[in-house]
């Protein structure tokens, strides 16, 4: 120990050569910190070889610019620990190179590197013996500062059950093998991530709910996000739900200088909401975000998957009850470069989406789609995993909306940069939508927007731009429709004259010479 509350890890003969096992020097360092009440424990410049280690309370594993804990490439140097509180993760988080469980007031901080070594862990199986990096189970009081995390053997950081932790500046790059999210965030509570750069194969931000409590009280922000999955994740575990969750002020990209693993080289999606196990989503502020290059900017899904904390999938699929999402805000977001797939916001017969918003929000995507795609029939797939891709792709290039209620779009734009002959917007059975400000452009021959069994919308303010007409109604169930102050005088108002018997028209704008 070289100063009062320091115990540098030279003191205990770690040897800083990259091939010197050095976990019993390291875990003396950490336990020696610990019995004398606390204070830091000082990785000095050098790669210091190492299995699972196991952090205490009241100590801070400092990492000097420089220094490295390589994770070791044999599996038995990390022995199974599963939670101690049952969690479905315990079917698969059971090896970590480090370990805080049940700790108040811990931290791991400094300008160096955690390297899991993970190019060594190749076996694609969910069976526990891949370990994460870092693993934080029921910890209170925590902060994770400054450093680098890469090539993990699995998922990267896993935080169960935590509460008061700040997550500030790392930077994590995650591409050596398969499932290596870059953070995942399970029924945490007043959690804070930002200013941090993450990149990875599998899903980059993800919060999770594999307990019967919600994660919730979290904000993330002031973040770079890349991945060759989904960028901005919530589920796909959601037994325990979402509440009270605020992320802005993120830049989202397709990763640069790596091929998919899992998922597509553009990455899958920008921002992906799921709730499929139970549990409610409510209270969700998504804002000032930038997405490019990947496949679907935005997806929303209600599912009835039935995965949770149960012994096996049979169990939870008899005991499970339908989730709830509603009260979701996703404003300012500005989306370019997308794939053709079209985004979603879609729910499940008898199980609405409510009171969704998007407000102030740009989709672009590349265009070319087939007018084909507009006539398929979308599964309901309702007990399926949730992706973004998942139906293929939608009879709208921009927004597809299905089994929603309470719906509002304010001043959202769809574009494509070429021909697509599909319409921008689609809704499928929807209930009280409001559509202010709408921007789209067409040109082709189709509607701009189609709407089938639904009822009660309203479009204000709407500004279509290109040809055809800009709305279409193909069947008998769709009733109370309204236009008012609209310009329409670049498009026809709707598509067939008999379909007028569901709308009420007032105050809009048409071409010369119109009925």
């Amino acid at each position: 120990m070289s100063d009062k509350g320091v115990f540098n890890i030279q003191d205990f003969h770690a040897v800083p050569d990259g091939k010197t096992f050095c976990t019993k020097a390291i875990q003396s360092a950490v336990d020696a910190c610990a019995a004398s009440h606390g204070g830091t424990v000082y990785v000095p410049p050098g790669t210091y070889l190492s299995g699972a280690l196991e952090l205490r309370s009241h100590v801070a594993l400092h990492l000097d610019a420089g220094a490295t804990i390589l994770g070791s490439p044999d599996k038995d140097d990390y022995p199974v620990h599963p939670s101690k509180t049952a969690s479905r993760t315990n079917r698969y988080n059971l090896r970590s190179l480090i370990l805080a469980e049940g700790l108040e007031n811990v931290a791991i901080t400094g300008r160096g590197t955690l390297d899991g070594n993970g190019s060594h862990f190749k076996d694609r199986r969910h069976d526990g013996e891949r370990p994460l990096i870092l693993r934080m189970n029921q910890c209170r009081g925590v902060l994770v500062q400054g450093i680098t995390m890469q090539n993990s053997g699995f998922w990267n950081q896993h935080y169960l059950l935590c509460e008061r932790v700040r997550v500030n500046g790392i930077r994590v790059w995650n591409h050596a093998t398969y499932n290596v999210d870059a953070i995942d965030i399970d029924a945490c509570r007043n959690f804070l991530v930002s200013d941090c750069i993450f990149d990875s194969d599998d899903d980059a931000v993800c919060l999770k709910g594999t307990l019967d409590q919600p994660c919730e009280q979290v904000v993330i922000t002031n973040c770079t996000i890349s991945s060759h999955c989904n960028a901005i994740k919530m589920g796909t575990d959601s037994s325990g739900g979402f509440k009270d969750i605020a992320i802005s002020n993120c830049s989202i990209v397709s990763p640069r200088g790596s091929k998919a693993i899992y998922g597509l080289d553009r990455g899958i999606s920008g921002i992906s909401l799921e709730l499929v196990d139970g549990g409610a989503m409510e209270r969700v502020a998504i804002s000032n975000i930038t997405i490019d290059g990947v496949e679907v900017p935005i997806f929303v899904r209600l599912g009835a998957r039935g995965s949770g904390m149960f012994p096996t999938e049979a169990e939870a699929r008899a005991g499970h009850a339908v989730g709830h999402i509603r009260d979701v805000t996703l404003s300012n977001i500005l989306a370019t470069n997308a794939g053709q797939t079209g985004c979603s916001i879609v729910g499940i017969p008898g199980h609405d989406i409510e009171n969704l918003t998007l407000d102030n929000v740009t989709i672009r995507t590349q265009g070319g789609g087939l007018a084909a795609w507009t006539e398929a029939e979308v599964p309901e797939n309702h007990d399926k995993y949730p992706e973004a891709t998942m139906f293929g792709k939608l009879p709208s290039y921009g927004l597809y909306c299905r089994h929603a209620s309470g719906l509002a779009l304010r001043n959202v734009r769809i574009e494509a940069d070429s021909e697509d002959t599909r319409p921008a917007l689609v809704f499928d059975d929807v209930r009280e939508g409001v559509v202010h400000g709408l921007r789209t452009s067409q040109p082709g021959t189709v509607p701009h927007v189609r709407i089938h069994r639904s009822r009660d919308i309203l479009f204000t303010g709407c500004l279509p731009r290109g040809n055809g007409s800009f709305l279409a109604i193909r069947d008998a169930e769709t009733a109370k429709v309204g236009l008012v102050g609209n310009d329409f005088r670049q498009v026809g108002m709707i598509g067939e004259p008999g379909e007028k018997q569901a709308l009420q028209m007032a105050g809009n704008l048409e071409p010369s010479g119109a009925d």
